[in-house]
């Protein structure tokens, strides 16, 4: 397990990340958060390519060691590929600075790119490729070496649908053998699908973290309630907030508990009720909230 604690890091009179704490158990942990939250500056920290002021980072119970790093695949904001070089030859020198033999880092190497279909591109220069291309080969760097832990700052940036999946299932069998990942987004859909934990930044706090239902659970519950007649009567009902009302439509928060089983009768003794359900917030309802 990775933990981040207390992590703080100033850029003169500016502090770019504040006492910021979480883990990063097992599977897939989501980092989200608006441009210049913080970010990419804990990813930095937690990879020592930034100092830190205050606050540590521990592996396993223990502080962070250079030698922890080195088993780490980073995967950072600003893409390190070298455009003059050819695809092949450059992720196979990076698999030998990991410490893989050239075969085995050739094997493995020509292994993903089949997987992402770029095996008949494997002698072109990283330049001739498109950036969805060049995304992909840096996200085999990243993996190529069998880290135990993964940090991934926008990995899902530039890549089509069919892309997207790959890399899914890519970092999903990472996470079937017990590697921690992290990675950042601003596609708050695809983070919800994926993710097992999400931790939300805004400022250069954590304001959130928790699964997605244990981020849901933390919100108002709300309610549609649609009629035959106008549905502008609920806002007399004790114990409820109303959202808004279109005609036979409402939606409500609740207040007071059982206020939604009190509306219910009431609107049952006035006519028929089409639906009373509850409303279900999406990841971005919630990253709403949580950073207004």
């Amino acid at each position: 397990m990775l933990q981040i604690t207390e992590l703080t890091r100033r850029f003169g009179e500016v502090t770019a990340v504040d006492r910021v704490s979480f883990t990063v158990p097992p599977g897939l942990t989501g980092f989200v958060g608006g441009n210049g939250a913080g970010k990419t500056t804990t990813m930095r920290m937690v990879m020592g390519v930034l100092g830190i002021d205050e606050g540590e980072v521990t592996w396993q119970g223990a502080p962070i060691t250079s030698a922890d790093r080195r088993r780490f695949g980073y995967m950072p904001e600003e893409r390190g590929l070298y455009p003059k070089q050819g695809v092949v030859d450059q992720l196979g020198y990076l698999g030998q600075l990991k410490g893989m033999t050239r075969a085995a880092a050739r094997e493995t190497v020509m292994a993903h790119l089949e997987r992402f279909g770029l095996a008949d591109r494997a002698k072109e220069k990283v330049e001739k490729l498109s950036l969805g291309n060049q995304q992909r080969v840096q996200i085999i760097a990243a993996v190529m070496a069998e880290p135990i832990c993964l940090i991934l700052d926008e990995p899902f940036s530039g890549l089509d649908p069919s892309a997207m999946d790959s890399m899914a299932d890519l970092l999903r069998e990472h996470t079937s053998t017990g590697v921690p990942v992290l990675f950042s987004s601003h596609q708050l859909d695809l983070v919800d699908r994926l993710c097992d934990r999400l931790v939300v930044l805004a400022r250069g706090r954590v304001v959130a973290a928790g699964s997605s239902e244990e981020l849901r659970s933390t919100g108002p519950s709300r309610y549609r309630l649609v009629l035959d007649g106008d549905a502008g009567w609920v806002r007399d009902l004790r114990g409820l907030h109303v959202v808004d009302v279109d005609g036979p439509t409402a939606i409500l928060e609740v207040e007071e508990p059982g206020a939604e089983q009190a509306l219910l009768t009431e609107a049952l003794g006035r006519g028929a009720v089409h639906e009373l359900s509850p409303i279900r917030p999406s990841l971005a309802d919630i990253y709403r909230e949580v950073t207004a």
